[in-house]
């Protein structure tokens, strides 16, 4: 197979001067906003022919990398105009994870602002809500970077898909980034409370001691809502007889599943070992973290 390279130019401009008057160096989510780890958004979001999208051979838009809450600030780095959009460069202590290629946001789901806007509010639900709204979301379709299960339909108004080209309703649902990856199911759950990755989850409230044990000994560890987690995926407890979880299968066929305690810790320790510090293990084991109920 010939393989095709393509390049993207970018050009990076300096935050502008209009009038005498400062630029904005700063800008605040007004809506759920996509972030990417591009700001080729239209390559992404219809490419060459308006109609496609870039997946990954598992069906994922891999550039996505989460969808910011309302409220949450970001710095403006650059700004990169790509057409008729202006692309931000940005950094946000929402996430606040290293990145050789940055962070890209559409400035048209953001309002700007001369002054440091104030960090995101953070409320951490009750137990029985975050329970609840685990549950609400079974069923959902697995989207890598998703953490808004009814996505953000303004994609289609601001990158529509060119008139007459059949879709299914799978690729409405990509477009719209409508569904939840493993970390984002329980970012969505607290409303944004939690961290957004797995690398800092397996670090997250305090860790359980279960090195060496059977899946038995560990499910009489577990309380509702420790996290099983290693680096790349997260299970949340249920209940001592039940996980759920956000699995991501190629072929359409992963989602949110909500699976019996037992017989997933047996299928799991298979794999990995049970550790007391995730990194003991070189990521070769997984860990039983509790942080609820968590600092508010």
């Amino acid at each position: 197979m010939k393989l095709r390279t393509f390049f993207i130019l970018l050009i990076v401009l300096p935050l502008p001067v209009l009038a005498g008057e400062p630029s904005p160096r700063y800008v605040v989510a007004r809506q759920p906003t996509p972030v990417l780890n591009t700001p080729a958004f239209a390559s992404v979001f219809g490419g060459k022919d308006g109609a496609t999208l870039k997946l990954d051979r598992c069906g994922q838009i891999r550039e996505l990398e989460f969808i910011a809450l309302p409220g949450t600030p970001f710095r403006i780095e650059a700004v990169v105009p790509q057409g008729t959009a202006t692309i931000y460069r940005v950094t946000s202590s929402d996430y606040p994870y290293p990145s050789t290629a940055g962070y890209y946001i559409d400035s048209r789901f953001v309002s700007t602002s001369l002054e440091p806007p104030p960090e995101r509010t953070r409320q951490l639900p009750r137990q029985g809500e975050i329970a609840a709204r685990l549950l609400a979301a079974r069923g959902k379709g697995y989207v890598w970077g998703g953490n808004v299960s009814g996505g953000v339909p303004e994609m289609w108004e601001l990158y529509p898909p060119t008139p007459g080209v059949p879709h299914s309703a799978r690729l409405d649902q990509q477009w719209e980034l409508a569904g939840l990856d493993c970390s984002g199911l329980l970012y969505e759950a607290t409303d944004g409370f939690t961290p957004r990755n797995t690398s800092a989850l397996v670090n997250y409230g305090r860790g359980i001691p279960i090195a060496g044990l059977t899946p038995g000994e560990i499910v009489q560890k577990v309380e509702p809502l420790d996290l099983i987690v290693w680096g790349g995926h997260v299970q949340i407890v249920l209940d001592r007889e039940r996980l759920i979880e956000s699995r991501l299968e190629c072929g359409g066929k992963g989602g949110v599943t909500v699976r019996p305690l037992r017989e997933a810790i047996t299928d799991l320790v298979r794999h990995r070992k049970p550790l007391d510090d995730y990194g003991t293990g070189k990521g070769k084991g997984f860990v039983l973290r509790r942080w609820y109920p968590a600092e508010r």
